[in-house]
């Protein structure tokens, strides 16, 4: 998964507004305040609530 900086500075988590990041395991981008995960699909993130996966810690 190829992510710009540029990108991912202007990317937000829609349920909470916060910072998200790309998760190593996963393949997706993680919000740690909220646990969720957003896909990444084609090289494009999803950044849907209703896509969103909650993950464990």
């Amino acid at each position: 998964m190829v992510i710009t900086k540029e990108l991912l500075d202007i990317l937000v988590c829609p349920a909470c507004k916060g910072e998200v990041r790309p998760h190593e395991h996963r393949g997706g981008l993680v919000c740690p305040a909220c646990m969720l995960i957003y896909p990444v699909r084609e090289g494009i993130p999803v950044m849907l609530a209703d896509e969103a996966e909650k993950i464990e810690d």
